[in-house]
């Protein structure tokens, strides 16, 4: 009887594109390991970012809004399985791996700061050699998980992961899906809860934009799918078509005016940078008050990449946190004589 995974090698050889990456052609681990019988190296690296104790602490980091009050805000955590719901349409519509095109979605933000991309701001004017949240998505993988171990995933989700921002080109199909399921992905649901939160209201968006994406997150993705599909199915490349790219660049360059960048979000980023600069500058100078498995970094990485590496793994509520007990004084209360 053949195993789970032959069947879907065999799957794979029959119905995946010629441009597919196919399970059994990765380009494997850095670290060679005994095979799964059952999974693929694909759907192993899919499982083994899901448990990463990064992943778990997507919930409660920052997508746009710092810390929110209401439930139903978009997180980091949120919009990471948005990604992969995205990504996962597209490999499945261009006939592309799809657990390829997952773990890399799932993995694409494991390095990104709390405060969203203020805090990747803030880190980058803080270390000396930058600060990049693919790049320590990247590390997180590579380095930060298991105590310095890292997940040992295969070169094509890992380059993938690298590769994810609009400026860079993955080497595979299933990357370049989710480099474009994460634009898709991050001005839908971010108009979304700039809506929900009063910034915007639904009829401000531009009708020249609006007539080619539709009026709802739901006609928005539909028509970045199928513009993907009509214009990708069958061919070695993954885009949109010209109307529908050029209607997608003005919704982001109308978000970054509006909402990214407007007066409220620059005035928490504010805070947010004075509380992450006093807490770098204080960890540089009192090293040994990091965690255990940061300090044993220290030797070969310098103390400013791995204070990055800690600043960059909190979520929202525990920089606050850092903060507070490092910055704040205690309250005492006086005990009486039986004390």
């Amino acid at each position: 009887m053949k195993s789970l995974k032959e069947r879907t090698y065999e799957i794979e050889d029959a119905f995946f594109s010629p441009y597919a990456c196919k399970s059994k052609d990765t380009s494997g681990r850095e670290r060679e390991e005994t095979p799964c019988g059952m999974r693929t190296e694909f759907q192993r690296d899919r499982d083994r970012i899901i448990y990463c104790k990064a992943f778990r602490r997507l919930k409660n980091k920052t997508q746009v809004f710092f810390s929110p009050e209401g439930d139903h805000y978009i997180t980091r955590l949120t919009h990471t399985l948005d990604v992969s719901q995205i990504a996962r349409s597209l490999a499945r519509a261009l006939s592309l791996n799809e657990d390829l095109a997952e773990a890399i979605a799932l993995g694409h933000d494991l390095g990104h700061t709390p405060f969203g991309h203020s805090g990747e701001r803030i880190l980058d004017k803080l270390s000396p050699t930058g600060f990049k949240h693919n790049e320590q998505s990247v590390r997180v993988v590579e380095v930060l998980e298991k105590d310095g171990a890292g997940l040992n995933l295969t070169r094509e989700v890992r380059d993938g992961i690298l590769n994810h921002p609009q400026s860079r080109t993955p080497a595979t199909l299933e990357g370049r899906c989710v480099s474009i399921a994460d634009r898709i992905a991050y001005i839908n649901h971010d108009l979304d809860d700039a809506i929900r939160a009063g910034i915007l209201t639904a009829d401000g968006v531009p009708k020249e934009i609006t007539a080619v994406l539709g009026n709802t997150s739901r006609e928005r993705i539909n028509t970045a799918i199928s513009a993907v599909y009509r214009t990708s199915y069958g061919k070695n490349y993954v885009k949109m078509d010209e109307p529908v790219l050029k209607a997608s660049e003005a919704l982001r360059v109308f978000m970054f005016e509006k909402v990214y960048f407007s007066d409220n979000a620059r005035g928490e980023e504010e805070k947010a940078e004075r509380m992450l600069t006093a807490t770098y500058e204080y960890f540089i100078n009192n090293c040994h008050a990091l965690p255990q498995s940061f300090i044993n970094l220290i030797d070969e990485y310098g103390k400013e990449r791995v204070v990055c590496d800690y600043l960059s793994s909190m979520t929202d509520r525990y920089a606050v946190y850092t903060f507070n007990r490092i910055f704040v004084p205690k309250g005492w209360t006086l005990l009486d004589e039986n004390g």
